[in-house]
């Protein structure tokens, strides 16, 4: 009888284990620009362990045998950035790491169903003309000709370029998520869980394409919840905050109404309860080491990953809240 009565119980147990492990996948899609490319430095990374001021913040990043690998988060970048389980290497360059990283630890001790981070992003796409959403039709803007030195009209399918490839890398990559998920359930799937927008250096720096950027933001989610079929998925806006709480005067102003029309959007009324918006402003240190020049939140290891965790805890209140 007591034989029988531990079967019994490893037998529960072991199921109770196998539904847990066939739990649909959850996905995030990261997408933006350089910033969401990754620009936190590796090299960085390595000073903040050195110091005893900083190491025990990040110490479960490195163990005995090196950078940690996440067992349970997965990743995919662009065509052709790599893939794999979550560590560090899917920045660019690859001494680099990106938003990711905080969010995928983040997210990865939130939940116990296994998830896959699918990142797109490129440098230098503006959200008015290649990340250009279909609803904000073809834009109207110019670029110089390099023959002729005339004014021309910028091609017409240079429009939406960013936006087109992240709904294409998006749908190839879930089409072969049995590649990039081990022990895939196929019977169980996986869902669309959130998208994570950080993108805005580009617009900001013209007038008319930051006039635009309320309504692009607007119909941006708008377009990825329907080209994916996910009328309710879950948003988050990650707030262009590179110059810091105070930016510098002759800035301040554009920066201060950049930021406001990047958090409008995301208090839509339509948008109530799926939509968050995460200040990335209060993670910039302005007066200690760069590691990237002025650009880039100075290529802070320490800003880059606090702002892929607070990405997270955002994207995992909002999960929360919908249950």
């Amino acid at each position: 009888m007591k034989a029988l009565l531990s079967l019994l119980v490893f037998s529960l147990v072991a199921a109770a284990g196998h539904l847990a492990d066939a739990a649909p996948v959850k996905v995030f899609i990261l997408c933006g620009q350089s910033n969401m490319e990754g620009k936190g430095a590796v090299k960085h990374l390595e000073q903040l362990l050195a110091d005893p001021t900083t190491a025990k913040e990040y110490q479960h990043l490195r163990n005995d045998n090196g950078w940690v690998e996440r067992d349970d988060v997965f990743i995919k970048y662009n065509d052709d950035r790599g893939q794999g389980k979550l560590g560090l290497g899917y920045g660019t360059p690859t001494d680099r790491f990106g938003p990711e990283l905080g969010f995928g630890h983040v997210v990865g001790e939130a939940f116990d169903e296994k998830v896959l981070i699918i990142k797109c992003a490129w440098g230098g796409r503006a959200l008015a003309v290649k990340f250009r959403p279909p609803s904000s039709g073809k834009g109207d803007f110019t670029q110089r000709d390099r023959a002729t030195k005339e004014i021309v009209p910028l091609p017409e399918e240079t429009y939406g370029e960013a936006y087109r490839d992240t709904i294409r890398i998006v749908k190839e990559s879930l089409a072969n998520i049995d590649q990039l998920v081990p022990g895939y359930d196929q019977e169980e799937g996986y869902e669309l869980s959130g998208f994570v927008f950080f993108q805005g250096f580009n617009d900001i720096i013209d007038a008319k394409k930051m006039d635009q950027y309320g309504e692009n933001l607007a119909n941006l989610v708008r377009d990825v919840r329907k080209d994916l079929a996910a009328p309710n998925m879950l948003f988050v806006i990650g707030e262009l905050g590179q110059q810091g709480v105070e930016p510098e005067k002759r800035y301040a102003e554009k920066h201060f109404k950049f930021r406001k029309i990047q958090e409008d959007v995301s208090k839509l009324p339509e948008f109530k309860g799926t939509v968050g918006f995460v200040k990335t402003s209060p993670y910039v240190i302005g007066d200690g080491d760069s590691f990237d020049g002025g650009y880039h939140y100075y290529g802070r290891a320490d800003t880059f990953y606090k702002i892929g965790s607070a990405f997270g805890d955002t994207m995992v209140e909002l999960v929360k809240s919908q249950n």
